[in-house]
């Protein structure tokens, strides 16, 4: 790791590292703190969700649309945008899993939607915790998924989005994040109370 990017890796709790490899995808070489790569960010994932707010009638649990969507959000900023990774993580499936399980993981909400198999707010928690799990992406995972269970409320079941901020900025360090992380940990033992209270469910 170079010392340009080395403030890069100072991760918060439960987000993801980013190998030499995945940094050298990053568009803006002047970028050398989190600070500043968070603002890009930011900038790419209002950009997405203008896109995203425009689709009518997407078909969201599609491979396709998975992928589209992470390269809107993040497309401004890294080269592997909407592309899956192939490095192992300190979290995530196997690389060579990634597309695999997140096929099943589609076929399964397209199952819970169809049998109304949960209420919405946990049929959207339970996807998403299984999205992060699967960890498509280099990065942006998190990020991305909470995006992608809003889509399935909004632009599948007529629901409003969930509040997962509560009026705290998710990416930092606080005490909504801390409690995120903890549900998400939970659901992994698959004990989803705590992410079905964090929704609201």
């Amino acid at each position: 790791m170079t010392d340009e990017y080395s403030s890069l890796v100072d991760n918060p709790d439960g987000a993801t590292p980013l190998d030499p490899d995945e940094l050298a995808g990053l568009k803006f070489k002047h970028v050398s703190t989190r600070g500043e790569l968070d603002q890009l960010e930011q900038a790419g994932i209002t950009e997405g969700l203008k896109w995203l707010a425009k689709q009518k009638h997407p078909d969201v649990l599609s491979e396709a649309f998975v992928l589209e969507l992470h390269k809107r959000l993040f497309g401004s900023v890294w080269k592997w945008a909407g592309t899956f990774r192939c490095t192992g993580k300190n979290i995530g499936v196997d690389p060579a899993q990634v597309a695999i399980q997140l096929r099943q993981l589609l076929d399964d909400a397209k199952y819970w939607v169809e049998h109304g198999i949960y209420p919405p707010k946990e049929l959207a928690a339970r996807f998403h915790h299984k999205l992060v799990f699967i960890h498509p992406f280099p990065n942006g995972n998190g990020r991305h998924a909470r995006i992608m269970a809003d889509a399935v409320l909004t632009k599948l079941l007529n629901e409003p989005a969930i509040d997962w901020a509560g009026g705290y900025r998710l990416k930092a360090m606080n005490e909504r994040r801390s409690q995120y992380i903890a549900a998400l940990r939970a659901a992994d033992r698959h004990d989803f109370s705590a992410l079905l209270a964090f929704v609201g469910a």
